[in-house]
């Protein structure tokens, strides 16, 4: 199964799609970095008719339909899930609370807690939401994902290394796994980690996306490379939109790497111009965005 690097793992409801359209193009802020076309593109997706029918009916549901506490916890869940992939994290983290409220083992909904946490700088409190799935469900491949980007952020690169390392153990044919050990381990060792990467990169699949964004960080593909293999073997209307915000991510950390600093805030802002909410990309782009500004003030 191939990772996306999404943070949710479990469908919202059978049947509720959440395929997204629209797309636009703009003018390259990067002048020194184009694509193929001469332009970088954004493809803001916006939810459908499909997502506000979604709600209506669970709303209809946690209104008027008697539940026991497990199947209203699993309600206020799925109706979260749903307002976390169009971006409205207030209202989605209130149904994380009540479901838990009614169903204190729900591990899926500590994870999404965690979450918003290393979202809002508030490390000991995501540190403990993640624990706290793991205590749940010690397979959750996930929470080691999320906790060792949360000790990341939250300068403990030792112990995010560690679940980094577990996370990436669990399936070494993913190319994401790769990349975000690979960012982990930079911060300690450039050099070392660039070597690791290379031999993860053995493992991994030549014709997959992930692939090609791990490639250019080992030198072996261009940046018009990138975005040109972003355009490849589509398979959904959304999935464009997700790429882009992933190329932009990861090709904003290189830029980082390389000390490009206001490159690296294009591209993250670029990233959040996709919309692609529940994109582990998309939610951390702000987070180093802020830093990045800090970066180029300190320049000046």
């Amino acid at each position: 199964m191939s990772l996306k690097i999404r943070t949710a793992v479990v469908a919202v409801l059978a049947g509720a799609s959440l395929l997204l359209a629209g797309c636009a193009t703009t003018q390259s802020p990067l002048d020194s970095h184009n694509d193929v076309e001469g332009k970088l593109v954004i493809a803001p997706v916006m939810p459908d008719y499909k997502v506000e029918v979604t709600l209506a009916k669970l709303n209809e549901i946690l209104a008027t339909v008697e539940l026991t506490n497990e199947q209203r916890a699993r309600f206020h869940y799925d109706r979260g899930v749903i307002y976390d992939s169009v971006g409205l994290r207030l209202l989605a983290r209130i149904d994380f609370m009540q479901a838990l409220k009614l169903q204190p083992d729900l591990a899926d909904a500590y994870n999404f807690l965690g979450i918003y946490y290393t979202q809002e700088g508030e490390y000991a409190s995501a540190y403990e939401a993640f624990d706290g799935v793991l205590e749940l469900a010690p397979n959750y491949d996930y929470a080691y994902l999320n906790r060792g980007i949360a000790l990341y952020y939250g300068d403990r690169n030792d112990l995010a290394t560690k679940d980094m390392q577990a996370f990436y153990a669990g399936d070494n044919k993913d190319g994401y796994r790769a990349l975000w050990l690979y960012l982990i381990d930079f911060k300690d060792d450039a050099v070392e980690a660039k070597k690791q990467l290379a031999e993860n990169r053995k493992n991994l699949d030549n014709d997959a996306w992930a692939t090609v964004i791990v490639d250019y960080y080992l030198g072996t593909k261009s940046h018009d490379e990138v975005f040109a293999a972003a355009k490849v073997g589509l398979t959904h209307p959304k999935e464009y939109a997700e790429r882009l915000c992933e190329a932009y991510f990861y090709l904003a950390k290189m830029a980082i790497e390389n000390k490009q600093y206001q490159d690296a805030a294009n591209y993250f802002r670029l990233a959040l111009a996709t919309n692609i909410y529940d994109f582990v990309e998309h939610r951390y782009a702000r987070i180093e965005l802020a830093k990045v500004k800090g970066l180029l003030e300190a320049t000046k």
